[in-house]
């Protein structure tokens, strides 16, 4: 059944009249008065006695009618609710990274979205997997690497290139590394090493230069890595999106600040450009936003 005609079925017991249900709804009134006669050849049954001084209910549109006006009042109030919705931001928002970019590239921006909309929620997943957005309600993530669903909305922000850091303590034992070759003989602490050999690709003035490295430590969690590198433990190759925090760290230096890696393109992914609730396009927006010009900032070596 089309409910189109239904509404306009609605529309004229509501206006009392063809005329000034066409006059509300904009229509002329041969299209209502059609519309009407449709809907009573699909019930099959005469809703209206029409004559030319006034309209009136049978038996069986008075019946119709009490339960149609509720449906489509129902849908209204489902209209102007959603609108309501559309204006004002609230609701839960259901977002995902990894640990480390979570922390200390999503949380910021999240702070800075919750100060705007206070009356959303926002749950957040911080964990290496990639997750499934369908079975576990993802609004948005931030993913680094290349993406395998084609069937996700992928937008840039920037590239995560990482630079090499070292403590004072460690550089007083064993000297500072002249040279990117020169890291082979030194103690450097790895992420996510086969069997704790690394082989680090680097960029700089000479172009791109690969060297094997090996340590005492092997992590999976750039935050940990951190820590073992301000202890002095050796060089850590780490995210330049950390460089605010490892400037913040007295003394931490970076080694060879000429060079820095190419870096993993970061993407903020959802699985839809389509009817997106505002909280999710708000979010998506202040992302795009903020986060390019953090990583370009400390994409450049140095």
């Amino acid at each position: 059944m089309d409910l189109n005609r239904a509404e306009l079925f609605v529309r004229v017991v509501e206006a009392g009249s063809f005329t000034a249900a066409a006059r509300q709804l904009a229509l002329p009134k041969s299209s209502v008065s059609r519309g009407v006669a449709a809907l009573e050849q699909d019930l099959g049954a005469r809703l209206l006695q029409r004559t030319t001084r006034r309209l009136s209910l049978t038996d069986a549109g008075r019946v119709y009618f009490e339960t149609a006006s509720q449906a489509i009042n129902g849908l209204r109030e489902a209209e102007s609710t959603l609108s309501r919705l559309q204006e004002e931001p609230r609701g839960t928002l259901r977002v995902t990274a990894s640990p480390d970019v979570g922390v200390m590239l999503l949380a910021p921006v999240v702070a800075q979205f919750l100060g705007r909309y206070p009356a959303v929620r926002v749950d957040t997943m911080l964990t290496p997997r990639n997750v499934d957005f369908i079975q576990e309600g993802i609004d948005l993530a931030l993913r680094a690497g290349r993406l395998a669903d084609n069937t996700l909305v992928a937008r840039p922000v920037g590239l995560l290139r990482a630079g090499l850091f070292a403590a004072p303590a460690y550089l007083k034992r064993r000297g500072r590394p002249g040279s990117v070759a020169g890291l082979h003989d030194h103690r450097c602490l790895t992420f996510r090493a086969s069997g704790g050999v690394a082989r680090w690709e680097l960029i700089g003035p000479a172009g791109t230069e690969r060297v094997e490295v090996t340590g005492a430590i092997n992590a999976d969690g750039f935050e940990f890595l951190y820590e073992m590198v301000a202890r002095g433990l050796g060089i850590g190759l780490l995210p330049l999106y950390l460089c605010p925090k490892l400037r913040g760290r007295s003394g931490l230096v970076r080694i060879l600040p000429d060079y820095a890696t190419t870096g993993a393109p970061l993407h903020v992914v959802y699985p839809s450009a389509r009817f997106l609730p505002k909280r999710v396009t708000l979010l998506r927006d202040l992302l795009l936003e903020a986060l390019p010009p953090l990583l370009a900032g400390n994409s450049s070596p140095g």
